[in-house]
């Protein structure tokens, strides 16, 4: 199974961000609606597989979950969609290679952010309200836990939680990029994303999905919720934005910009 270097993953992170830069707006909020809701199609399916798990089970019901989460990555990237979180490490990349400009990530990163906001409330909403698939039994319980655990968390902790999720994910979707064939990019997926659900890291979109779901069940309030949505917005930046997009660029960053100049060159030549 063949895989891409480091390098050449940094070249088509950049050719990523920039293209997300200059896409129409109509279709970053069509795709950010699918990433949001894939997102929380794969919360939903981890909860329905562990909610019912014996407590002795321990932290092993955690790997279960941790197994089927990433179905909601892999739909983004195999299938289309736009997530905030990814979009923090390629829209970066871009950026620093002068392939796009602030103000594009900006763009970017609020038409997404808005746009997944909604996905995943309308499956919290749809999915487990009107359905109940979050409202009954054991998935109700499971649902108010891991929805408290979020909220109970400090800023600061959630900040550090947001970090560790973030830099994961965006390692996800950057071993994705070294893979040509959809075998290899499942499993790149696959592996960065089960970690950060069993570790129990901070996501932002997914908690668009579990505290919404929590809250339509008559639990907390969407002052609890943006009172986790900040922090945890903050860091996940910082993952993917720093400790992904900021240290492979200055790894990389000779060759990104050779490559960048010939690109710019080579349109004013033609």
């Amino acid at each position: 199974m063949a895989f891409h270097s480091s390098q050449r993953i940094a070249e088509i992170a950049v050719d990523a961000g920039a293209k997300k830069a200059s896409m129409h707006a109509l279709h970053a909020i069509l795709l950010g609606f699918l990433g949001g809701a894939f997102i929380a199609f794969g919360f939903l399916l981890d909860i329905r597989v562990i909610a019912n798990l014996p407590e002795e089970w321990g932290s092993f019901s955690s790997l279960l979950g941790g197994a089927v989460f990433p179905v909601g990555l892999m739909l983004i990237i195999i299938a289309g969609g736009e997530l905030l979180t990814g979009n923090m490490m390629a829209l970066p990349m871009a950026v620093f290679a002068k392939r796009a400009t602030v103000g594009q990530l900006a763009r970017n990163w609020l038409l997404v952010l808005i746009s997944n906001f909604i996905g995943a409330v309308f499956v919290a909403y749809f999915f487990g309200h009107v359905l109940g698939l979050t409202e009954t039994g054991p998935f109700l319980t499971k649902t108010v836990a891991i929805a408290e655990a979020k909220i109970d968390e400090s800023f600061i902790k959630s900040v550090i939680s947001a970090i560790g999720c973030n830099w994961l994910v965006c390692l996800g979707v950057w071993l994705a990029f070294g893979a040509d064939d959809i075998g290899g990019k499942i499993l790149a997926i696959w592996f960065p994303i089960m970690a950060f659900v069993a570790i129990g890291f901070q996501h932002v979109v997914a908690n668009m999905f579990v505290i919404p779901a929590a809250i339509f069940a008559g639990h907390f309030t969407w002052a609890d919720y943006f009172a986790n949505f900040v922090p945890v917005l903050i860091g996940n930046a910082i993952g993917g934005g720093v400790f992904v997009a900021l240290i492979y660029w200055t790894v990389h960053k000779d060759s990104l910009l050779s490559r960048s100049n010939a690109k710019s060159m080579i349109k004013k030549a033609s």
